[in-house]
């Protein structure tokens, strides 16, 4: 046995020889680390406890051994092994037997044998095992570690995929050999040479060299994984990114994509953060090789011999181009400040080219100042919407230019912390001003001028309005259980109107077609007052396997009437759609904005039901019916887009509205909704949707049916079937697919299938979709692809063309 003395000079040979592991060895899967940052994950005073079955100091060799079970904890840091020597003359440490290290960042080290010099600044490593914090596995016959920099692998592997616990020697999903794999933790890559990619244990190819950032680097200046994108009117294209990481907290990517029909387009954008914020700039052009490429004369015969988006024919050094910013920033917990702004030398560039954040085929521009606060919020914002589309400006459907400027919109809502007259207090507010460049109206069938004006959904020139509103209302239960709630509201308005000529003609026209009055004012005040009561009385019933909630409701509004809509005097902005059905049933204003106030008096009664059940399965289901008891009915009141026409609401008393619906435990889900005629009980409008989630098989179904609606532009019966199925082949295969079948004309309207394979490190995903105009009947293909290695990045097409169908 040792004495004390030696006892004494164990411990400190042995913290030294652990100090010198743990400050080389845990570096090794971080790569981006030396010898002076392992250090600095030690905390300073760490104390060290070693184990072992024996410990042997050997004075005539100069020899610390730790023999049997051996475990070293320092600084949250363990090092386990059947034996650990560290020899004073060499300045070596041997750690052997199921050598393990675990780093206090989870990051393990596994090997039979570690030789290391005290500095670790030079040493080697045989059957290594890295597995990193992020779940890369490096594995080699032998390692060395040179300069405290480079650490070399031989014969190594490298995978991001996790081993099989059931079969630890079956191939992973990927994996790369190569004879040297050079870790540079001063440059934070990793370097394969002469290596093999092998799929699924099959070589694939064969890279003479290569080099990928080291993988617990989220950063890392370097080539991204190019990829391939395809348009009839483009061609093929390559693009190849840059990324420049040029500090913690900006970089830059620069991308280049080659089409063989339009030539070269470039992209940059610029990202930074800040504590509180971030934004980014984004610039991209082309100068195009075949502008006529976009030239469609057969959809617009009218613009033959001129480009829609590109100019004069003939011109092949058309320039297009975009710039676009994004931003936010919290200017304290409760406030935002941000925006999204898009400027592009033609309508439709950035959808054309679809550039990342950009290419929507409506692309919303805005500045906005937002507060939250409890249950107060602010929202202050200016807006314009880019309708990106190849339609000339001079066509009648073109919406581009008829789209408007929203300078500024407000919205405000306040209610007190504390009740009012045993109430709860709410005030709001809602202000905007509107411009638009272009009148934006629609005509009877066939859509000429000559047919006459059937919908104005916008004058050209400017509107505004303010509104603000005040109520009240508090809650009542009485002994029996029946729940009384009366409200108070009262709402004003201050509206002007600044119509061009053309508008005012337009106006005019559509309240002859209407036989109405024109009545189009430069400035207006309304108000509108409401007392209502609401009535519930929910009734528990219990069964032996289950318990049902049935809730008899009834509701009644006493208001004024609508002010100014006979006249056709009031620009509808925000309340343009309108649907009556079971979930607005009960809404006290069921416009869907604030240009359209509901009025005059009415009553909604209905029957409301939930009911639950033992084995897990649940139901609920409401019916009602909605009557104007007193005034003019707002809905049958026509406005510039006539949109009460034909909506159940129009009548002394509406159509009948339900919905039924029933899901179970096992991933079963079903809903029934309609709206149907008072008189006839004819459908009127109705949903079924369908679904199933579960293993194997994901099923959905949805059948959409709404009757015509001519005065709201709908002149025909509307019919539309969806189904989608996605099945699992096997563990980690998949097939999906989506399809929508137009009744009414008889068409197909999208249909796409797709087929994908996922796990922990490799994701492949492949889709094939069409989609059919409904006037045109021209049918367009699309075809997407995805290859995902984790740590290795993505390879494959825009991911709208995988988008359509997943």
């Amino acid at each position: 046995m040792p004495s004390n003395r030696q006892a004494g000079l164990v411990r400190l040979y042995a913290a030294s020889a652990l100090a010198c592991l743990l400050a080389c060895a845990v570096p090794m899967p971080a790569l981006a680390q030396d010898v002076s940052d392992m250090a600095a994950t030690v905390p300073s005073g760490s104390q060290m406890l070693l184990a072992a079955d024996t410990l042997v100091y050997n004075n005539d060799n100069q020899t610390v051994t730790a023999v049997g079970g051996v475990q070293i904890d320092y600084g949250g840091n363990r090092l386990v092994a059947q034996r650990v020597e560290y020899n004073r003359n060499t300045k070596r440490m041997v750690a052997s037997g199921n050598v393990e290290v675990v780093n206090s960042d989870g990051t393990k080290i596994n090997s039979e044998h570690i030789d290391i010099t005290d500095d670790f600044a030079d040493g080697f490593v045989n059957a290594l095992r890295v597995e990193t914090i992020d779940k890369a596995y490096f594995a080699a016959e032998s390692a060395e570690r040179m300069g405290g920099v480079l650490t070399t692998f031989h014969n190594g592997v490298y995978t991001a995929c996790e081993p099989c616990e059931d079969k630890p020697n079956k191939a992973p999903t990927w994996r790369v050999k190569a004879r040297k794999i050079i870790w540079n933790g001063e440059k934070k890559t990793v370097r394969f040479e002469n290596a093999n990619f092998e799929f699924f244990g099959f070589p694939l190819a064969y890279l003479p060299a290569f080099e990928i950032a080291d993988p617990t680097v989220k950063r890392k200046s370097g080539f991204l994984i190019p990829s391939i994108v395809y348009k009839s009117d483009l061609g093929v294209g390559v693009k190849v990114p840059y990324y420049f990481a040029l500090s913690p907290t900006y970089d830059l990517t620069v991308t280049g994509t080659g089409y063989t029909k339009q030539g070269f387009l470039g992209e940059a954008e610029w990202r930074q953060r800040f504590n509180n914020g971030q934004y980014s700039l984004k610039i991209a052009g082309i100068q195009q090789r075949d502008p006529d490429a976009f030239l469609d004369t057969d959809a617009f015969p009218a613009t033959a011999g001129h480009n829609i988006n590109s100019g004069e024919i003939g011109d092949p050094n058309k320039f297009r181009g975009m710039m676009g910013t994004q931003g936010q920033f919290a200017i304290n917990p409760r406030w935002n400040f941000g925006w999204d702004v898009l400027l592009q030398t033609d309508k439709n560039f950035s959808n054309t080219y679809s550039i990342d954040k950009y290419g929507s085929s409506v692309h919303q521009s805005s500045v906005y100042l937002t507060g939250l606060n409890g249950r107060n919020y602010f929202d202050l914002r200016a807006m314009h919407f880019e309708v990106q589309e190849d339609t000339p400006n001079s066509n009648i459907s073109a919406r581009s230019n008829q789209q408007p400027w929203v300078l500024p919109t407000l919205d405000y809502a306040y209610i007190p912390d504390m009740s009012v007259a045993g109430g709860q207090l709410s005030l709001n507010a809602n202000a905007r001003v509107i411009r638009r460049d272009d009148l934006d109206q629609t005509y009877f069938t066939p859509y000429t001028p000559a047919s006459g004006v059937q919908r104005v959904r916008g004058i050209e020139g400017e509107s505004g309005r303010l509104t603000t509103e005040a109520g009240w209302k508090r809650s009542f239960v009485t002994d029996n259980g029946l729940v009384l709630t009366p409200l108070l509201a009262l709402q004003g308005d201050v509206d002007y109107v600044n119509a061009s000529s053309a508008s005012l003609a337009a106006v005019n026209q559509m309240a002859t077609n209407l036989g109405q009055q024109d009545d189009m004012r430069s400035s207006f005040a309304r108000f509108m007052a409401t007392a209502g009561l609401e009535m519930r009385w929910p009734v528990l019933f219990s069964a032996a396997n289950s318990s049902h909630v049935v809730e008899p409701m009834a509701q009644v509004f006493m208001r004024p009437n609508e002010q100014y809509v006979g006249g056709l005097a009031v620009p509808n902005e925000d309340a343009q759609s309108m649907v009556f059905d079971a979930t607005t049933l009960f809404e006290r204003d069921k416009f869907s904005g604030y240009d359209r106030v509901e009025g005059g008096s009415r009553a909604n009664v209905g029957l409301r039901y939930s009911g639950s059940y033992n084995n897990g399965w649940g139901t609920n289901a409401i019916f009602g019916q909605s009557y104007q008891i007193g005034g003019e009915n707002s809905f049958a009141a026509p406005d510039l887009v006539n949109v009460g026409a034909f909506s159940g609401l129009d009548n002394t008393k509406s159509d009948y509205v339900g919905l039924f619906g029933v899901n179970s435990p096992n991933g079963f889900a079903a809903s029934v909704s309609g709206r149907f005629d008072e008189q006839t009980f004819e459908m009127r409008r109705g949903e079924l949707k369908a679904a199933y989630t579960g293993l194997p098989v994901s099923l959905t179904a949805k059948y959409a049916f709404i009757q015509a609606q001519p005065l709201y532009g709908f002149t025909t019966d509307r019919h539309e079937v969806s189904l989608g199925a996605s099945t699992h082949l096997a563990e980690n295969w998949r097939i999906f697919g989506t399809g929508t079948y137009d009744l009414q004309e008889s068409l197909l309207v999208r249909d796409g299938v797709g087929f994908a394979y996922n796990d922990s490190c490799f994701t492949y995903l492949m889709t094939y979709s069409q989609s059919r105009d409904l006037n045109t009947r021209e049918v367009s293909q699309t075809i997407g692809f995805n290859l995902s290695f984790r740590t290795l990045g993505d390879f494959g097409s825009s991911s709208s063309a995988i988008d359509s169908i997943q």
